[in-house]
């Protein structure tokens, strides 16, 4: 299956493209080269599930059943606590929520924390 193939199967299945930064250098993708001299460009265009996570909560099927138009749904975060930015199934950032200037219908995420990558114990 081609690259494309695969691409526009992902996007179907939901997952959703991050256009770069207004202020990122165009073909900066293509010229991203790793220290072997291999174009990263390939990679930079895989697609990623980003999702925003609130708060979570655990309840009985038997609840879930019961729910219905017009519900709450308590979650385990409170008002003003950073929310989750989570990339692939993995936390990557922190951050809070905000009111889109331009767009007061929408939100928007400003981040507070970029999480590290785990270090490895060699030990």
């Amino acid at each position: 299956m081609s690259e494309n193939a695969v691409i526009e199967e992902r996007r179907g299945q939901g997952a959703r493209e991050i256009e770069a930064p207004s202020d990122a250098k165009p073909g900066a993708a293509d010229a991203a080269e790793n220290a072997d001299g291999v174009k990263l460009a390939s990679v930079m265009r895989i697609p990623v599930t980003v999702q925003i996570v609130l708060g979570t909560t655990t309840m009985p099927i038997s609840e879930l059943m019961k729910l219905s138009r017009g519900a709450i749904v308590a979650l385990d975060a409170r008002v003003g606590e950073p929310v989750d930015v989570v990339v692939n199934g993995r936390v990557v950032a922190r951050g809070e929520l905000v009111i889109l200037d331009d767009d007061d219908t929408r939100f928007g995420i400003s981040l507070t924390e970029v999480v590290g990558t785990p270090t490895e114990d060699n030990g």
